[in-house]
Order: structure tokens, then sequence, then C-alpha cells
């Protein structure tokens, strides 16, 4: 088929005028509100980080970000949502990446989204490492108390899982130790915490926002962490490596946006996120959920992605976590 010279020319010219058509509803960014689907429900921990950074990003980009809480399936209906999403900059997601994500592309058989491909990752937020908890009653004061006793039982004593992350944790440390303590499945936190003071579970794993409020009452005590550095909600505690068994662990939490959306509005949101982490009042509301503020860029989400990626799918192996 031939083209005229006219039909040429008038082709040309659309494209400039597309062009300066979307570089104005970038340099607009935002018009409207922005929205962040919560991948938990309403009053969860999870809801109240999204809802604090919402609330925070919207001050300074002048638009409402609204929160939508849409839990289900260990956060993939909220994911799912934003990665099918217009990539547009109105609709982010405030997440739990290390599970939403990266475990989530080993926990289940097929997953309606690509980790890697469908999104684009904006800025890291923080890490929150697990703890090592037990019965104070029971004496222990070091992991090493606590190891010296179950192989004394000769690996026949109990775990609580509660988790995946924490039973990762769990099956980290029995591996290092050599003993196969037995796990039994909870639903809930409160559950295997009223087991363990019976005396029916030795040790859990649990994510360190929850036992710093355990260890405050006096009901448990924590014997180590499973990050690679101290946290400073529980500065006391030590990590697991630094006693010497090797369990590095955290969850992180990140900033992204759906695969496509361009750059300027990509770089305009972790602007926003850099400057809501970086004051003082985000680091202390932060650490009074225990976790570790590490405001980063979407390099370094990425590289964190990929990395626990390729983690989970040993991680799940070695538990024998039931795919879903």
């Amino acid at each position: 088929m031939r083209l005229s010279r006219r039909t040429l020319l008038g082709g040309a010219a659309t494209v400039p005028l597309w062009s300066g058509l979307a570089s104005a509803q970038v340099s607009d960014y935002p018009s409207r509100d922005i929205r962040t689907i919560c991948p938990f429900g309403p009053g969860t921990g999870a809801d109240i980080i999204v809802r604090y950074y919402a609330q925070k990003i919207s001050v300074l980009c002048g638009k409402p970000v609204v929160t939508e809480n849409r839990a289900g399936a260990q956060g993939l209906v909220a994911t799912e949502a934003v990665a099918r999403a217009k990539p547009d900059g109105y609709t982010i997601a405030i997440t739990p990446a290390s599970s939403t994500l990266a475990a989530a592309a080993h926990l289940f058989k097929k997953l309606p989204f690509d980790p890697i491909k469908d999104f684009t990752p904006v800025a890291t937020i923080s890490t929150l490492s697990f703890a090592l908890m037990a019965d104070p009653k029971k004496g222990f004061k070091t992991i090493h108390d606590l190891t010296n006793f179950l192989k004394e039982k000769n690996g026949d004593r109990f775990y609580a899982s509660s988790a995946n992350t924490g039973t990762v944790a769990a099956e980290l440390y029995k591996k290092s130790i050599g003993f196969d303590i037995k796990r039994v499945n909870y639903k809930s936190g409160p559950d295997a915490i009223n087991d363990m003071l019976s005396g029916h579970i030795d040790f859990w794993f649990t994510d360190a926002s929850f036992a710093v409020g355990q260890v405050a009452s006096g009901k448990l005590t924590c014997l180590g962490i499973t990050g690679p550095k101290r946290t400073s909600a529980m500065p006391d505690v030590p990590t697991m490596v630094e006693m010497n068994v090797p369990v590095d662990l955290t969850a992180w939490w990140g900033v992204l946006v759906p695969a496509g959306t361009p750059q300027p509005v990509v770089d305009k949101l972790a602007g926003w996120v850099k400057q809501v982490s970086s004051t003082q009042e985000t680091k202390e509301f932060l650490l009074k959920y225990a976790n570790d503020p590490v405001p980063g860029d979407g390099a370094l989400l990425t590289e964190w992605l990929k990395r626990d990626i390729e983690r989970w799918g040993d991680y799940v192996k070695m538990a024998e976590i039931e795919v879903q």
C-alpha cells in the first residue's frame, strides 16, 4: 500500500502531539487521588504502616492517597490488583514485598503476575527481623541454653509454626543444630503462646513487631533475632549469627508500581517516599513496630527482590512448606 506525502506528514505531526500530551500528564502528576492497595485487613500491622506512608505522601504530593484494603490469599489478591492496574502512577503498592512478591513466587503453584516483569520498584522502606521466643520459666538465657536442652532431649521436642517466615527460621535453626524438632502448626500467635506456657512447645519464631510487646510484658523471653544486625527495637538481644547460629533472614517493605509507569512519575514517587523515610518521626514510627528503617531506591529494592526470590525456592523445599 502506497502512502501519500500528506499522510506521512500528518502521521509525523501526530507524534510530537501525543508526546506533548503524555509529558503534560506526567508534569501534572498527580492531578487526582492516588490509591494504595493494602494486602491485609484494616487494623493489622501492615495496614498501620501502609496508612502512615499514604498520609505522609498525600501531604507532599497535594492529593489524597487513599488506602484500599484487599485482604486474601496471603496478599495475592491485592498484589494482583496492582499488577493489573493502569501504569500511570495512580495505583501503588506499599507492601511487605518479601512475602507478597518474593516468597509468593514459590508458595503458589501459579501466580497471576510475574514478581519481576509486572512491577517497577520505587523504593525500600524497612526490614523486619524474626525473634526466637521461649518461656522464661524454663530459664533459657541464650540460644545455646535452648540448644543444649534440645540436644539433651535428643530431638524429642516441639516448636510452634504460625507463619512461613517463622517456619523457615525454625528449620534453618534445626538444620544448624542437627536435630529434627517436631513442628506444630498454629493458626494464631496466642494459641502458640498458650501451648508454650503450658510446656508443650519449646520455642517459636515470630516477627519482632509482635515479640517486643511479649518481652516487655514479661510473658516471653527473646533469645535471638534473625537479621544480619541487631534490631533497634531490642538492642540487647543478639543476632543468631552473633551466637554462631547461621540464620540470616528478614522480612522487608517496599513501594512498587505497575510495570510501564513513566519514569518521571516513578522518580516523583521515589522522592516523596525518600522524604517521608528520612524524617525522625518516621524512624521512630517504624521502630515502634520493630521495623529497622532502610530507605533506599528502586535499585536496592530490585536487588532484594531477586535475592529473596532465589532464596525462597530453597526455603520452601527445605521447610517442606505446602505449595498452594
